[in-house]
């Protein structure tokens, strides 16, 4: 189990939700805890439940300079940082063939599912690499990251999907050259539906959810996140039919290297 106790840890997007099911699970083991979120209020009554010396951050990483300001206005206030839950985000819907979505919408939904998770990475990593510290760094991605769902087809979430898709596939990449660098553990955290706020508005009683969404609760989210990194994973998946999901891709590849008579060469 790592040992938390007194390292400090920002959490992005945690005013509510995952964002601060995750701080308080982390504070719970003893970390000293930044939140920043673009609800300044809503993260400071975050950190007022916290305690304990936790500090609040007006972020909104709609803005393309925040990620990196917000990495550097910690290591300004603290010096250090032990790790990083790149955690912030926002969800889209929108049918790709009737085009009812506009560019901005889009242009933004990758600016702060994607971008910003990838600014904030890099910055983070140069930190460490000018301080010679060691760190770990944690982005939410999605299970919409491997698959198309079976319980959320119809759902429309195409767009959100490439957005934590592509944040996914930067991750790993990145994770190759962070196993050449030695400064930086990464962790991919790749939740299905979680009973945040947006679930919530449209479902108010958590037991009327459709049993095939495997709907959890923020804190059972962050117990799996935090034993995802106590094993040392990179991939934290948080329900089982992540796996049956992603089936039907790999099946349909290997039939299509089949019909193609493409085989593997020694």
């Amino acid at each position: 189990m790592i040992d938390f106790k007194d390292k400090l840890v920002l959490v992005t997007g945690a005013a509510s939700g995952i964002g601060a099911a995750l701080a308080t699970a982390l504070a719970n083991r003893g970390a000293q805890l930044v939140c920043a979120d673009r609800d300044l209020v809503g993260a400071e009554k975050m950190v007022e439940q916290l305690g304990g010396g936790a500090r609040a951050l007006e972020c909104d990483l709609a803005d393309p300079a925040a990620a990196v300001k917000l990495i550097d206005d910690v290591y300004d206030m603290a010096g250090r940082l032990d790790l990083v839950c790149s955690n912030a985000g926002v969800g889209f819907r929108g049918k790709l063939a009737k085009q009812d979505f506009d560019d901005g919408a889009v242009s933004q939904l990758f600016e702060i599912n994607f971008l910003a998770a990838l600014r904030i990475a890099r910055a983070y990593a140069e930190h460490l690499q000018q301080s010679g510290a060691h760190g770990r760094l944690m982005v939410t991605a999605s299970e919409n990251s491997l698959s198309v769902p079976s319980a959320v087809r119809t759902r429309s979430m195409a767009l959100y999907a490439a957005s934590k898709h592509a944040l996914l596939v930067a991750m790993e990449w990145m994770r190759i050259e962070q196993a050449r660098a030695g400064d930086m553990d990464l962790h991919v955290l790749m939740p299905g539906a979680v009973y945040t706020p947006p679930i919530a508005a449209g479902l108010p009683d958590p037991s009327l959810a459709p049993p095939e969404l495997e709907l959890i609760m923020p804190a059972q989210c962050a117990e799996i996140a935090l034993r995802g990194m106590d094993l040392g994973l990179f991939y934290i998946p948080t329900q089982a039919h992540l796996l049956e999901d992603m089936q039907p891709r790999m099946q349909e590849v290997e039939s299509a290297l089949k019909a193609l008579g493409i085989s593997k060469t020694c």
